[in-house]
């Protein structure tokens, strides 16, 4: 009989660099509320969380405070920062200009923008369904996402994209906090879609600064 050929081996994945794995560990940890504001980190516990040594947490440590999520303090270890008032209003200002915009420059929408929001709206129902607040949160930006890229203006996405980590911050905050504003987002969200798919351009924007425009009020704890 013929030899059998040798096996193929592949070789092991590489990892990411000890810095670059402590950054993303703390940075979703923070985004998905496992940190929450007000958390003390210390690069102890951090490296033996990751399994990596003090050097490269405190370079992710720098990369974090520079992107706003963390104040370090010499010799005692890195506060995760709350999202502060001023914050909530400047993001929510900020949707408001680009996604009242991109609603409006959605219509008439083409068959493809439609096909895509029903296929990220059905990946929000599963996610509230699974119970993932954190998947919720990002499914939930992507619907948004979408019809701003739709609207074909590149500094106004890149614009978007830099509000990426404190949206999902803020939606994981409203989900623990007002439970039943998950189902309400999704009625929401389907209001958006078919006054888009209806070619209202009015209608549209009008559900877009109704929607967004709660969140500041809820984060703040304001509503009732």
């Amino acid at each position: 009989m013929p030899a059998a050929p040798p096996a193929v081996t592949h070789p092991p994945a590489k990892q990411p660099p000890a810095a670059e794995r402590v950054y993303t560990h703390i940075k979703q940890a923070v985004l998905d509320r496992r940190y929450e504001g007000g958390t003390l980190l210390t690069e102890g516990d951090l490296a033996e969380a990751v399994g990596v040594s003090r050097t490269p947490v405190r370079e992710a440590l720098l990369r974090l405070e520079v992107e706003g999520l963390i104040k370090l303090y010499p010799k005692k270890g890195a506060l995760v920062l709350a999202v502060s008032a001023q914050e909530i209003a400047d993001v929510v200002e900020t949707r408001l200009l680009v996604e009242e915009f991109a609603a409006r420059k959605a219509v008439p929408a083409s068959a493809k923008l439609i096909a895509r929001l029903e296929e990220l709206l059905d990946e929000q129902r599963r996610q509230v369904a699974a119970g993932d607040l954190a998947a919720v949160s990002v499914a939930d930006r992507c619907f948004h996402a979408e019809i701003v890229r739709n609207a074909g203006n590149e500094i106004l996405s890149r614009l978007y994209d830099q509000l990426r980590d404190r949206q999902l911050r803020m939606g994981v905050a409203v989900m623990e906090a007002h439970p039943g504003r998950i189902a309400a987002n999704i009625t929401e969200h389907t209001e958006l879609l078919e006054a888009i798919r209806a070619g209202d351009a009015d209608g549209a924007a009008q559900v877009v600064r109704r929607h967004v425009s709660r969140v500041k009020v809820l984060v703040r704890g304001e509503d009732r």
